[in-house]
């Protein structure tokens, strides 16, 4: 569905731009693409705190919202709880020098300026008038048709959710299980004592992609050895890797990984390009949906997971985070990978993506432009 907001002037344009985001921003940089009197998101990035790097900041800030598609101007706001610094020659918008040297970047990419506003504790304010003036911020409604709660800042919504101490006593006892009963090569001890839900488990994994498949069907409340199968999965690259192309792709599609990947493992063939794209945000737009579904299903199985076993879920939540545009969350989960195994592979490839501000090529295409 496509909610259509329309402002007349800069204060209303003010009041539509967490309904853009989807969410309040908070010490941020938000820039708006526009082609003609029209935009279709919002981009944020955290505000810069050197001048030593200011050129790069604005360089990559304009490169985020040129590969827009048919993006001809751009309207920025600053979202600070710096204050506005008054002076004998007039009023100093917070961050104006860091503002300028993005607009002046933007101009010389060829990008018709639409308006460029600031928000503070005191109130908002144009760094495009040449005496600003501040004005009062009207009080912004939480909820907006057809968008939801925008009252939260860029990381919420990121937290993991809430569980039970027993629901993760029972999903860390089904791993120990099902993980013992993998190491043994899937059959029984000695002893014969295995619980019959963990052999049950094993059946789920003769076919990854259908398993795959199956647990989004039910994200939020999948049976304890059902969870501990996913993290087994996950914490296994070749099998991690099938179920993030699947979630972005389809079922076939993990069929596809899983084989590429069983090929490559035994060196005799490499990894399909269209697949190993899908990583790295290439290719067809996945259905965000889908998406989102599979984020709250590794959201919840690192919530229940014991905590070595978290950062796979983690990293996987900021891939899934990342593929739908969200590399706030994203970063978010990668911090907690860092508290408990600061060289995992993953996390640490991801981080440096994050870092240099690399987005899936279809979070630029019309219609979803990412709010970071």
């Amino acid at each position: 569905m496509t909610t259509l907001l329309r402002a007349s002037g800069s204060a209303e344009f003010l009041s539509i731009v967490p309904s853009l985001a989807g969410f309040t921003p908070t010490e941020s940089l938000v820039l708006l693409p526009f082609r003609g009197t029209r935009t279709y998101g919002a981009m944020r990035l955290d505000l810069p705190r050197s001048h030593d790097d200011l050129a790069d900041y604005a360089d990559a800030a304009v490169g985020l919202v040129s590969r827009v598609e048919r993006t001809d101007a751009v309207a920025l706001v600053v979202y600070t709880d710096d204050t506005v610094q008054r002076t004998r020659d007039g009023l100093v918008l917070p961050f104006a020098v860091e503002v300028d040297e993005v607009l002046g970047r933007a101009e010389d990419a060829g990008l018709r300026i639409v308006d460029a506003l600031c928000v503070t504790p005191d109130g908002w304010s144009s760094y495009l008038d040449g005496d600003p003036q501040v004005r009062r911020l009207d009080r912004l409604a939480p909820e907006v048709p057809g968008v939801g709660d925008v009252s939260g800042d860029q990381l919420s919504g990121a937290a993991l959710p809430a569980v039970g101490f027993a629901d993760k006593e029972r999903v860390g006892r089904a791993l120990r299980d099902v993980s013992g009963l993998l190491e043994r090569g899937g059959t029984p001890g000695a002893t014969g004592t295995e619980n019959p839900q963990a052999i049950a488990a094993l059946v789920l994994l003769e076919d990854i992609p259908a398993f795959f498949e199956s647990v989004l069907a039910s994200p939020d409340d999948l049976p304890p050895f059902a969870t501990a199968a996913l993290l087994w999965c996950l914490d296994r690259p070749l099998f991690r890797d099938v179920a993030l192309t699947q979630w972005a792709t389809d079922a076939r599609g993990g069929e596809r990984t899983l084989q590429a990947q069983l090929d490559f493992a035994g060196a005799t063939t490499r990894v399909p390009d269209d697949l190993g794209d899908v990583f790295l945000g290439r290719g067809p737009t996945p259905d965000p949906q889908r998406l989102a579904v599979a984020l709250s299903l590794v959201r919840t199985a690192a919530a229940l997971a014991p905590p070595a076993a978290r950062p796979a879920p983690l990293t996987a939540a900021a891939w899934l985070s990342w593929a739908l545009g969200r590399s706030s969350h994203a970063a978010q989960y990668l911090d907690l990978v860092r508290a408990i195994d600061p060289e995992y592979g993953l996390a640490a490839l991801l981080a440096s993506m994050i870092d240099a501000a690399m987005l899936p090529e279809w979070a630029f295409r019309r219609g979803a432009t990412p709010a970071i």
